[in-house]
C-alpha cells in the first residue's frame, strides 16, 4: 500500500527481541527471521516500486544508530508497518512504510497496522504521527499519489495533507559527458574525484558543516559519492544510492557556486549509475527544478503527499 523510514541499534531486528506487540490483534514486532518474507510482501504490495522493494525493507531496517524504530507485522505476514521516531522533533513519529498483500486488502489489516504503529509511537512520547519521509533514512518523501488506496486510508483516519514533494526522473541513456567542463574547472584549480572509502569521512564532515547531519549520513552511506576539491579544500559533493537507486543529496559550498561544479558532480554520479546497469534514476525530494532540468534534462514526474495527524 504505502511509504516512509528509521534506526538500527534500537530496532527489533538488531536487538533480536522476541515478538511482542498487540497479541489481541495478532500484530507483533518483526524479527530478523521475518526479513525474507517481508521483502516478498513488499514486492507484491508496492507495485510502483517492486524492483527495489527488498532493498527498501533492508534500508529501513538499518537506519542511523540510536533512532528508535520498529517493524510491526500481522499474524500471517500479510501486512507490515515500519514506524520510527523523528530525529528532529521528539514529539513526532513517522509511519515509514505500510504494505498489505493485495489479496488481503479490504479486511482491515491496514487500519490495524496504523493503529498499532500509532500506539508504538505514542508510547515513545509522540504527539503527532506522519506519513512523511523521516530523513536521512526513508523510503519516500510521502505517499506516492499513485498509491491511491494508501492516501484514501490516511485521509479516512483523519490525517491531513500538509505538504507536497516531488522527484525528478533523469534519463541515463542521454549524453552525460563532462570532459569540457573538467577542463574549465582545472583552469580554476578545481578537480573532481570519486570519494574512496577512506575519504568518505572528510566528505561527510564537509556536508555536515555546510548543510546538516542528515545529508552527512546519506553521503557516508551512499553507494557512490563524488566531490570537488581545490588546494585541499572540498567545494562540493554529490551522492547516489543512500536511498536505494535514487540520486541525492548534492550541494556546492556558497563560495564555489557559479563555477559549474554542480553540473559535473551530478553528471558523474548519473554516469556511475548507468554503469551499474540503470537506464533512469529518480532525483529525490527535489528543490531546484531548473538546475536538474538544465544539467541533465530531468523532468518532474513523481509526486508525493505528506500527511500528519495529532495523537490523542
Amino acid at each position: 500500500m504505502s511509504p516512509l523510514g528509521d534506526g538500527p541499534g534500537e530496532g527489533p531486528w538488531s536487538a533480536g527481541e522476541a515478538p511482542g506487540a498487540s497479541a489481541a490483534s495478532g500484530i507483533r514486532e518483526a524479527v530478523a527471521a521475518d526479513a525474507a518474507a517481508l521483502a516478498a510482501l513488499a514486492g507484491a504490495a508496492l507495485t510502483h516500486d517492486a524492483g527495489e522493494a527488498a532493498s527498501l525493507v533492508a534500508r529501513l531496517a538499518a537506519p542511523p544508530a540510536h533512532r528508535p524504530w520498529t517493524a510491526l507485522v500481522t499474524r500471517d505476514l500479510d501486512g507490515v508497518a515500519f514506524a520510527s521516531m523523528s530525529a528532529r522533533d521528539p514529539h513526532a513519529g513517522h509511519i515509514d512504510l505500510l504494505a498489505v498483500r493485495p489479496e488481503a486488502r479490504g479486511t482491515g489489516l491496514g487500519r490495524a497496522l496504523v493503529a498499532a504503529a500509532e500506539d508504538w509511537l505514542r508510547g515513545r512520547g509522540a504527539t503527532e504521527a506522519r506519513f512523511a519521509g523521516n530523513p536521512p533514512c526513508y523510503a519516500w518523501p510521502g505517499i506516492d499519489v499513485r498509491y491511491t488506496e494508501a492516501a484514501c486510508l490516511a485521509e479516512s483516519l483523519g490525517y491531513e495533507r500538509y505538504r507536497v514533494a516531488w522527484n525528478m526522473t533523469a534519463d541515463l541513456t542521454r549524453d552525460l559527458s563532462v570532459d569540457a567542463d573538467l577542463t574549465l574547472l582545472a583552469a580554476s584549480g578545481v578537480t573532481v574525484r570519486a570519494a574512496a572509502p577512506g575519504e568518505r569521512a572528510a566528505v561527510s564532515a564537509f556536508v555536515e558543516e555546510h548543510w546538516n547531519a542528515n545529508w552527512a549520513w546519506e553521503a557516508e552511506q551512499a553507494t557512490g559519492c563524488h566531490y570537488a576539491v581545490r588546494e585541499g579544500e572540498i567545494l562540493g559533493f554529490a551522492a547516489w544510492g543512500s536511498r536505494p537507486s535514487w540520486f541525492g543529496p548534492m550541494g556546492t559550498a556558497p563560495a564555489a557556486r557559479g563555477l559549474g561544479i554542480g553540473r559535473v558532480l551530478v553528471r558523474r554520479c548519473l554516469a556511475e549509475q548507468r554503469a551499474a546497469g540503470m537506464s533512469s534514476t529518480q532525483i529525490s525530494w527535489v528543490g531546484p527544478l531548473r538546475f536538474y532540468a538544465r544539467a541533465v534534462g530531468a523532468r518532474a514526474e513523481r509526486v508525493f503527499w505528506l500527511y500528519r495527524r495529532g495523537l490523542p
